[in-house]
């Protein structure tokens, strides 16, 4: 069976290295399969999460907020300022910002602020599903 390099960097560590048989993450413009010997791409992801198949069948979640994507035929590495294994999400902390976020929605004061309010409420909202994907599949 053929494999594929996968690599998820956050800003401070690195989340996941190992062989794959497939991988599929929020692209941009929709979901993006990739399996071994893919076309090489450069693209932006949106927040959600990274499915990674592994060469013994096994699956591993990890729930990025946004980034970008490099593909080269044996390689595949994922780039995120904020990148969190699917056993470490956590549901309290997560539906506490998202409510905090909600609140600075109400009080935002400046197109900025309220920029900032609904990006940080989609980023949530990425995370939280991706916590609901990776509990439904344990």
């Amino acid at each position: 069976m053929s494999t594929i390099h996968v690599d998820v960097v956050s800003a401070e560590e690195s989340i996941f290295s190992g062989e794959a048989r497939f991988v599929a993450l929020p692209g941009e413009a929709g979901e993006l399969g990739i399996y071994p010997r893919h076309t090489p791409l450069i693209t932006r992801i949106k927040p959600g999460s990274v499915r990674i198949e592994m060469a013994d069948g096994s699956e591993e979640f990890v729930f990025v907020a946004g980034g970008i994507l490099e593909v080269q035929p044996n390689c595949v590495t994922v780039l995120s300022d904020t990148a969190i294994r699917g056993k470490d999400l956590d549901d309290e902390k997560a539906n506490a910002a998202r409510l905090a976020a909600e609140e600075a929605l109400k009080n935002a004061k400046s197109d900025i602020d309220l920029a900032r309010a609904q990006s940080e409420l989609a980023v949530l909202a990425a995370q939280i599903s991706a916590l609901r994907k990776y509990r439904q599949k344990k």
